[in-house]
């Protein structure tokens, strides 16, 4: 019956993610979307692929240091695999089992740790993102020229603070266990997020984009919040509709915010795909000096 159950689920995210692209694209001139893309400049999306690689990196190593904090002594190479093939499964393959899902699955059958701290550590990580990007909207709103956002502009301040204030005695409370690396994690997400912001830059200059730039930035920011909601396929479609209508209230061109988001979908995809190594291989995870010992598992549960 749960087996049945995740295919349905699986099969349900694929038809959104399917019913919103062509939403989407009957909104679009999609001839108009194709030639801003084959007009592209390939240095930039070279840079562009490179900031997004380096974000991942980054992003890998605050999740391991959660883990480090359960006793999980990952070394950061063990972890990079892990993570890439977690990418793989969770956008390559929708009717198995997820990527953070993987994750856990794999940590709790080879290590001793409780599975609600496992659960509870892969949580925090996508938390601690998704703070970072409503941190970063905020403060992009603040220099943007869009006369509603500009009259609350206070208030945007006000969330920042609020907003890690509340996720500080989040993690201060419930999770103690973990909260001693509280403030790296917060710097590794920054950081994070602000590769990934470069990322996009790179993408605006690859497109000859030199107006409007805070705003296609804040939009992006957007459309990544939206597109962690379980709801479609690795994002797809929910980013495309965020892109349409923030240029629609952003007085932005249509066409050339979907032709940013295909582009940044593509560079998501390749390097996603490079986790297919790792399916197809036995993985090992391998732990540091404090548990010097070599740990293998099968790729696929």
């Amino acid at each position: 019956m749960a087996k049945w159950r995740k295919k349905g689920i699986a099969l349900l995210k694929i038809v959104i993610s399917l019913l919103l692209v062509y939403f989407v694209f009957t909104k679009v001139d999609f001839q108009e979307v194709w030639d801003i893309l084959q007009k592209s400049r390939s240095g930039y999306i070279v840079l562009a692929l490179l900031f997004f690689i380096a974000s991942k990196i980054f992003s890998a190593f605050r999740l391991n240091l959660y883990f480090h904090q359960l006793g999980v002594f990952l070394t950061q190479k063990s972890n990079l695999k892990l993570y890439l093939l977690g990418m793989f499964y969770n956008l390559f393959l929708p009717g198995g089992i997820g990527g953070d899902a993987y994750k856990g699955y794999l940590i709790r059958k080879k290590f001793e740790v409780r599975t609600k701290r496992v659960v509870a550590v892969l949580l925090l990580d996508r938390l601690s993102g998704m703070l970072l990007l409503f941190v970063y909207a905020c403060l992009l709103t603040m220099g943007l020229k869009d006369m509603l956002l500009m009259e609350y502009r206070f208030l945007f301040g006000f969330a920042i603070v609020f907003s890690m204030l509340l996720f500080w005695v989040i993690n201060k409370r419930f999770f103690d266990y973990v909260f001693p690396v509280f403030w790296r994690s917060v710097g590794y997400s920054a950081l994070v997020q602000g590769l990934q912001l470069a990322s996009l830059y790179c993408i605006l200059n690859a497109l000859s984009i030199e107006n409007d730039i805070l705003a296609y930035l804040f939009v992006f920011l957007i459309s990544s919040i939206v597109s962690v909601v379980p709801l479609t396929i690795g994002g797809i479609g929910s980013r495309e509709v965020t892109f349409y209508y923030g240029a629609l209230w952003l007085g932005l061109n249509q066409d050339t915010s979907i032709g940013i988001s295909m582009m940044f979908f593509g560079i998501t995809a390749f390097v996603s795909l490079l986790g297919v190594y790792f399916h197809f291989r036995k993985l090992g995870l391998e732990v540091g000096s404090d548990n010097a010992s070599s740990i293998s598992g099968n790729s696929r549960p």
